[in-house]
């Protein structure tokens, strides 16, 4: 029995970060997890411009609100959900990804939280467990399933590495050429015939 964990944001829908610094115009909040290994570290920091800005989880939600899918992410997933399992493990949070659940037709997200004053302002975040995508992973396997993972950042390496089959999507070029053992897609059919094939189909 297969489940398929995979990565939100670079893989399914753009990065909201990256939306997110355009339409605020503080391109410091460009940084990704496909540049810093850290997460809590990144998301420190992320926290500190937003409170130097002024500027809080409304704001962020306006920006995701004009975000859509990749072209042809939801089709890749819909297809994927009718011959296995899907969950996203994403280091997102709740308040980001439901209204891009929605868009991607309320696939089941495994993500974290964001801590939120009265006023808006992002005072910090819960991260779901430890090393969320492995911790994740593992226990999925602990209950008798193998797993395919695919995402294209460091924070997604782990899932990947632990699955039965994983693969990297859409990564950058320096990711690929550190870990040249795993394969690498850059179209859903790609990864679709990467995932078929390791069921069997």
């Amino acid at each position: 029995m297969y489940i398929t964990c995979l990565d939100l944001e670079g893989v399914l829908v753009p990065e909201i970060w990256i939306a997110f610094a355009e339409a605020s115009g503080i391109p410091e909040l460009k940084r990704t997890t496909r540049d810093e290994p850290d997460y809590d570290k990144l998301m420190n920091w992320r926290i500190g411009i937003l409170k130097e800005h002024g500027l809080g989880l409304k704001e962020i939600q306006e920006t995701i609100a004009k975000i859509d899918p990749i072209p042809g992410a939801k089709e890749f997933l819909d297809e994927l959900r009718s011959i296995c399992q899907v969950i996203i493990i994403s280091d997102t949070f709740t308040q980001f990804a439901t209204p891009l659940m929605e868009k991607l037709g309320w696939p089941t997200i495994f993500c974290n939280s964001l801590e939120v004053a009265p006023n808006g302002e992002i005072t910090g975040f819960k991260m779901r467990c430890e090393q969320s995508k492995l911790t994740t992973v593992k226990a999925l396997q602990s209950i008798g399933y193998e797993t395919i993972a695919s995402g294209d950042s460091h924070n997604d390496l782990g899932m990947i590495q632990a699955s039965k089959a994983g693969f990297l999507f859409k990564s950058t070029e320096q990711i690929k050429a550190d870990y040249p053992e795993l394969p690498a897609y850059e179209t859903y059919d790609e990864l679709m015939a990467a995932i078929k094939q390791e069921l069997g189909m």
